[in-house]
């Protein structure tokens, strides 16, 4: 495992690489949702093949990253992931972005084709939600902080199985932890955001993933976003919500590595 972070713009970004070293081995890069950092992919990464380059970072405003004041707008996001990519001298990369990590993949995908043979849609949309729904949550955020949004987030991350067990607990700490500049930049990000025009324009192979119980990305807006990219692929991971790769990660990793596969990078 490597550590590193990459200066852009007064903004520090902290990366972790795990698997292959060399740059020129196949390469996945991981962007995570809101209210999360990069151990979201933690059950996931052993199940895949040892021979990727790993690449994981977090966004402005979470984990160890720097938190600049709010708001943020997703043209910054989409640029600190170039800036993550260019650093570590990425290239042809499967990049795989959950909820806010897959709008930073659909935008950066039309930006800098380059960086990625392939894209996996995770829990995500061309647009989530509404300007008020974000609007209304900033002000809560910045006013009393993220402990008001808790439990009405919990039910929308993670399905009926999950929910109210011991294994939620570290997740809703971690939603819990993040600062609320750092949560309330990234929320006027997706307020601001609409790329179903620019995603339909994409041509590369693209694989979305839904949970069946999502209640912040339904699957019904995951396969209306996916199926704007010609031959893509939907997988619905049963009884999992917004984070399938912590309730369901071996049934994650398998739908991952069997679109690898196909597209032939591993």
């Amino acid at each position: 495992m490597h550590e590193q972070f990459v200066e852009r713009d007064g903004v520090s970004l902290y990366v972790r690489v795990d698997g292959a070293t060399e740059a020129d081995s196949p390469t996945i890069v991981f962007a995570n949702s809101l209210g999360t950092d990069t151990s979201l992919w933690d059950l996931v990464v052993p199940r895949l093949p040892t021979e990727l380059r790993i690449v994981r970072y977090d966004k402005r405003g979470h984990g160890r990253s720097s938190v600049p004041a709010a708001p943020y707008s997703m043209g910054a996001l989409i640029a600190d992931a170039e800036a993550v990519c260019d650093a570590l001298s990425v290239r042809d990369s499967v990049f795989i972005g959950l909820s806010v990590g897959g709008m930073i993949a659909q935008g950066l995908a039309v930006k800098r084709l380059d960086l990625m043979r392939a894209v996996v849609l995770s829990n995500t949309g061309a647009k989530i939600g509404t300007k008020q729904l974000w609007d209304d949550r900033i002000a809560t955020v910045l006013s009393k902080g993220l402990e008001p949004l808790a439990d009405s987030v919990m039910p929308r991350w993670f399905g009926r199985d999950f929910l109210n067990t011991p294994a939620m607990e570290p997740w809703k700490a971690l939603f819990l932890s993040t600062p609320p500049q750092g949560y309330a930049g990234v929320c006027a990000a997706i307020a601001g955001t609409d790329f179903f025009a620019t995603t339909a324009s994409l041509r590369l192979p693209a694989l979305g993933i839904a949970g069946s119980e999502d209640g912040a990305t339904p699957p019904d807006l995951v396969r209306e976003t996916i199926d704007l990219i010609p031959g893509s692929r939907f997988a619905l991971i049963p009884r999992a919500g917004h984070l399938p790769c912590v309730e369901a990660p071996e049934a994650y990793a398998r739908q991952v590595i069997n679109f690898l596969q196909e597209i032939g990078h591993v």
